[in-house]
């Protein structure tokens, strides 16, 4: 499969948020999807933006992959090694494949996240942090 060579850009007002069934008030806009990933070269299953609603939850589940979760917007509940507690906007959830978790709206206003599904893999190379190469500065928007 050919790698992309060109940014591509997906516009959020355009996207529809979509009712994730057997859950509770949870909808979601999919942003990069596994046939994107394979395209960008990368190892991804997906990544959502979630949105629960009050009174919502992402019930208690598990996963074949490891999931990190960003809470962006409000406050919610994990269940988080067995019980439950509070978090809010700027939290990040790393939570390892085969863990039960769930969590759930704590606030009056519907709570946000981006949920990183990502492959586990036993002997994979070590990550290391990834490097930056600056061009020549034709493209920065002058004022």
């Amino acid at each position: 499969m050919a790698i992309a060579n060109e940014t591509e850009v997906i516009v959020g007002e355009q996207m529809e948020w979509g009712l994730m069934p057997d859950h509770i008030h949870l909808y979601h806009r999919e942003i990069v999807s596994a046939a994107q990933a394979d395209k960008l070269g990368i190892r991804s299953s997906s990544i959502l933006w979630e949105k629960i609603g009050v009174g919502g939850q992402v019930l208690p589940h598990y996963h074949d992959v490891a999931e990190i979760i960003y809470i962006s917007v409000g406050k919610v509940k994990l269940l988080c090694n067995g019980e439950w507690k509070s978090y809010k906007a700027g939290d990040t959830f790393h939570v390892p494949a085969g863990v039960i978790h769930s969590v759930a709206n704590d606030d009056d206003q519907p709570s946000e996240q981006i949920s990183i599904f990502l492959p586990v893999e036993e002997n994979v190379p070590a990550n290391s942090f990834f490097n930056t190469t600056l061009v020549e500065d034709v493209y920065s928007i002058k004022k």
